[in-house]
């Protein structure tokens, strides 16, 4: 297992509102003393982050029906991770987390100021995706140096890869490591500000289409430009 710590969020005010479900546009326009708490939340929080990424980068040995046989025999399955990554050579599994110290915070302050607990809430969220994108670019930097190509993320809950049983199978491959990022029964993570994913790394793969394709809420969701 690599444990990853230097990590640099390139982060501001529009990243807080959105991590809130807001559009920023809207709010400057309507209510700027919203904006005036997410920049607080932005400057008071960032001290709190502690961006964490852990990863697994296995070696594919085949493909039986949707099951994913990786090197040590433990398996990646669904009709998802069959369609995209049969080709991989290699899979990297992903855990990121921006650690706890923000979520107690946020607890600390929710009962005497909602508003900054919110924004500090959106702050979290922001991060965590922030970090999940920049793992992705790390891990494609170092497969195109190797002359391959990475696919586009893949996370438990997307279309063709349940929750329950995605993440299952990605904290499996981390059951012989100590780590600071606990699955519950119900497949949630904790810290609460946690995001698993798995990438697919090879020569003659072909990175088409967003993450958001794939997704439950893609037919609903406004943010989709965000992640694209």
């Amino acid at each position: 297992m690599q444990t990853l710590r230097d990590w640099n969020l390139a982060l501001n005010v529009d990243h807080v509102l959105m991590g809130q479900g807001a559009d920023p546009k809207a709010v400057r326009e309507r209510s700027p003393h919203i904006v005036e708490i997410a920049r607080r939340a932005l400057v008071e929080g960032q001290s709190l982050l502690e961006p964490l990424v852990l990863c697994r980068k296995l070696a594919v040995q085949g493909l039986q029906h949707e099951r994913l046989v990786l090197a040590g025999g433990v398996t990646l399955i669904g009709p998802l991770i069959a369609q995209h990554l049969a080709l991989a050579e290699q899979v990297v599994v992903i855990l990121c987390t921006i650690g706890d110290g923000l979520e107690n915070h946020i607890s600390e302050v929710m009962t005497t100021d909602p508003s900054y607990g919110f924004a500090l809430d959106g702050l979290g969220s922001a991060a965590v995706e922030a970090l999940a994108a920049d793992a992705c670019n790390y891990f494609g930097e170092q497969a195109a140096a190797e002359g391959m190509e990475r696919t586009i993320p893949f996370n438990p809950g997307m279309v063709g890869w349940p929750v329950e049983e995605g993440q299952k199978q990605i904290f499996d491959i981390f059951n012989d490591c100590e780590i600071d990022i606990k699955l519950t029964s119900s497949g949630m993570m904790i810290p609460r500000k946690s995001i698993s994913m798995v990438l697919g790394l090879g020569a003659d793969l072909t990175s088409t289409g967003r993450a958001c394709d794939y997704c439950n809420m893609r037919e609903t969701c406004c943010y989709q430009d965000h992640y694209a």
